[in-house]
């Protein structure tokens, strides 16, 4: 259980609409070696820009602080659809900065660098000139002194892992970041850079954002890891881009307000395989009477080391709905039928133990 419902109902019990604070308790999680709580539901701003409006996001914003959200993720280069590669972002993060300026001291902010903002080539990456200039371009942008957590977008072939572990550093003793965390980086680039840290006296990583979601299961083998050496996954794609909300059907056309509407080129292809999957996965969300997005969020708050869903919004009332998800049990039982429909990404036997 995620949330503290004050009624006595049973946890998959219609809970009571999150604004109802008498009856609302957020439970808040570490967020790793940082010291940090954090909310188990994120607000994410990509699509801040388009198509959510600077006003709409504004509310946005607002709202996920008043029903008791204080993790807000943003990046450099997020500007909503508009977004091309190599276009210069910082979109979301004014729009951040304007929604936070009275409200900076309720929220842990983190945003993201490396992806490329223009098209030189010093425009990109994880040097430690690019980091030192986007930070001081994000701080501005977010109105604020510092940046809770920062976060290397992708990883970065042409830079050593450890001069960007130095840039950093420096940035932290300086006070303008207050921990470390790392985006779409596998276990072993994380064991990496904890031993570097560890060999420099550098800030050790304490989150890792990475794509995982039923249908995306790419870095479930990393997950213990991060459980073991106290990094805390903040999982982005959790509803795979409405995927996992119900909305698309078989045979039918997607909804005028949706992504594959909007940004198709953003969609994975919709085949049959996938279908089915949906569908199995909603007999079992029926079985519990949940919601498929209720049920898609509950599985992925369950899974090691997950503190924080990245979760976006259009709506007032999705922001709502991804916080009742946290009063929802899925049945330990169920776990074998998922790994069934959406099989576990390949695993080396073991020879010894079968």
């Amino acid at each position: 259980m995620q949330l503290a419902w004050m009624t006595g109902k049973s946890a998959n019990a219609s809970p009571p609409k999150a604004t109802d604070e008498s009856r609302f308790v957020m439970q808040y999680r570490p967020l790793g070696s940082s010291g940090l709580l954090v909310s188990p539901i994120c607000l994410g701003s990509m699509t801040f820009g388009s198509p959510v409006g600077k006003s709409d996001a504004v509310r946005l914003v607002h709202h996920a602080v008043d029903v008791g959200i204080n993790f807000i993720d943003t990046a450099d280069t997020y500007e909503g659809y508009d977004r091309v590669l190599g276009s210069a972002g910082g979109i979301a993060e004014k729009i951040c900065g304007a929604a936070l300026r009275d409200r900076r001291d309720r929220v842990v902010l983190a945003t993201k660098v490396g992806a490329p903002v223009g098209p030189g080539p010093q425009d990109r990456g994880l040097s430690i000139n690019h980091i030192m200039s986007q930070l001081e371009r994000s701080l501005k942008y977010l109105q604020t002194d510092f940046i809770d957590l920062y976060i290397p977008h992708w990883p970065d072939k042409e830079t050593p892992l450890e001069t960007t572990l130095k840039a950093l550093d420096m940035a932290h003793r300086q006070g303008k970041i207050r921990c470390v965390g790392m985006s779409n980086h596998s276990a072993a680039q994380l064991c990496k850079s904890l031993w570097i840290a560890d060999r420099w006296g550098y800030l050790p990583v304490a989150a890792s954002q990475i794509p995982l979601s039923l249908l995306k299961r790419d870095f479930q083998h990393d997950l213990d890891f991060c459980a073991e050496h106290n990094i805390a996954v903040t999982p982005y794609q959790t509803l795979q881009a409405g995927l996992l909300t119900g909305k698309y059907r078989r045979n039918q056309s997607p909804p005028e307000d949706s992504r594959a509407a909007e940004k198709p080129g953003w969609m994975a292809e919709m085949s049959e395989p996938l279908f089915d999957q949906l569908e199995a996965i909603e007999k079992l969300a029926t079985q519990i009477d949940c919601s498929l997005t209720h049920y898609a969020l509950a599985w992925a708050l369950r899974q090691p080391a997950v503190r924080s869903l990245v979760v976006g919004a259009k709506r007032a009332e999705q922001i709502d709905d991804a916080v009742a998800s946290l009063a929802v049990t899925i049945p330990d039982e169920h776990f074998e039928q998922i790994d069934k429909i959406c099989p576990f990404p390949w695993k080396q036997g073991d020879p010894v133990r079968g």
